[in-house]
């Protein structure tokens, strides 16, 4: 049940109230304290978690959590599971070459491309480590980094951390690098519902990049801190601490009033435009549909929207169409999400989380022919 409840991006409190069950209720059930032990119960679970009862009671697993149909998912887990260093060694600038283009790959949403590529950069990045140390650790971090990111985008958030988790065991004691793989370990906890985990994770790492005071540091580790404390704001969230929530994105709002959307080293997209999407999400996790529909239509007119990356804001959307149905709007759902297929096609194909807003998209009355579109493209069906 929790495994669902995470992937549906449910709070234990949301979950509680359209069950009509008190919080502690879902948490001493999810904590294995309270059995389920009679169907009625589990088949009115599967009704808001919008699972065949049959997947909660282990016997199948449903067709709209799949990756959309792309291939290469084993060949980088088969990558991720060698552990001998592979022969050859490229040269440092050439790596980076290949490092810097996987990455403009993944922010372009071109994941298939991305899953080709990535098996013979970590074997590249892992060898020029193993027999040429000096500087490569960064080619390797990265590697990971982007490794981990579009894992966990399609639903191997265990894979994703396992990358992650290596991504720090590389950076050492480097506080930014460190920083930067562990944006990756709080994306991938959050993925698994580890909120709590992510929140620790991700402050830790902020503080030994830009101790206190912040504003001394230089713009870019204002900005990585930054990113790590976003992090921390949206794992508060997801396990409903708002007030938390509020004062992590609030500093991070003074953050990025100082350094702005400057130079960007690490690929984390830190900016003012980037802290008010996060506001929208945040109020997504914690159950306030009205207030993030109404902060999302106010900040896509700022004109640092557009100069996010596609996957940015592609994904963001996918987040946005998930506001539009808390309110009930499913006209408003179905639009954004069209508007992020436009943008970004894979974000929305390929991801399980997108393919579940189709899915209840698809079953409400009427469907819009844009999402009947997008149903039929990921083999659903609006009947």
């Amino acid at each position: 049940m929790a495994r669902w409840r995470v992937r549906r991006r449910m709070t234990q409190q949301m979950l509680a109230d359209r069950l009509g069950k008190s919080k502690s209720w879902v948490d001493k059930v999810e904590r294995g304290v309270r059995a389920l032990d009679r169907y009625s119960v589990i088949q009115e679970i599967a009704e808001v978690l919008r699972v065949d009862p049959a997947v909660l009671l282990g016997t199948r697993l449903p067709s709209v959590g799949g990756t959309g149909g792309l291939d290469g998912v084993d060949e980088l887990r088969a990558a991720l599971a060698r552990y001998d260093v592979p022969a050859g060694v490229v040269s440092p600038v050439e790596l980076r070459r290949h490092v810097g283009h996987a990455w403009l790959t993944y922010q372009h949403a071109h994941y298939a491309q991305v899953l080709r590529a990535l098996p013979g950069l970590l074997d590249a990045a892992r060898s020029r480590h193993a027999t040429a140390p000096e500087g490569a650790a960064e080619a390797l971090v990265q590697t990971y980094r982007i490794t981990s990111a579009v894992l966990v985008k399609l639903g191997e958030a265990d894979l994703g951390w396992l990358a992650a988790d290596r991504a720090v065991a590389v950076a050492g004691d480097d506080p930014a690098l460190a920083g930067t793989a562990a944006v990756a370990v709080g994306q991938a906890l959050r993925a698994l519902g580890r909120g709590r985990l992510a929140l620790a994770v991700t402050v830790a790492a902020a503080r030994r990049v830009a101790p206190r005071p912040v504003r001394d540091a230089t713009a870019v580790r204002q900005a990585l801190c930054g990113t790590l404390l976003l992090q921390a704001a949206l794992a508060a969230a997801e396990h409903g601490d708002a007030h938390q929530t509020d004062e992590l994105i609030d500093l991070t709002a003074g953050i990025a009033t100082r350094v702005g959307s400057g130079d960007d080293p690490h690929r984390t997209c830190f900016g003012p435009v980037v802290v008010e999407l996060a506001r929208v999400v945040a109020a997504i996790e914690v159950g306030d549909g009205g207030e993030a529909v109404y902060r999302h239509e106010q900040v896509i007119r700022r004109e640092g929207w557009r100069l996010l990356p596609a996957e940015y804001r592609a994904a963001y959307l996918v987040d946005a169409a998930r506001a539009y149905l808390q309110v009930g709007d499913l006209f408003g759902a179905g639009r954004v999400l069209v508007d992020a297929d436009g943008i970004a096609p894979a974000e929305v194909r390929c991801r399980p989380v997108a393919r579940t807003v189709i899915a209840e998209l698809a079953r409400g009355r009427p469907s819009g022919a844009g999402v009947a579109r997008l149903a039929t493209l990921v083999g659903l069906t609006t009947r």
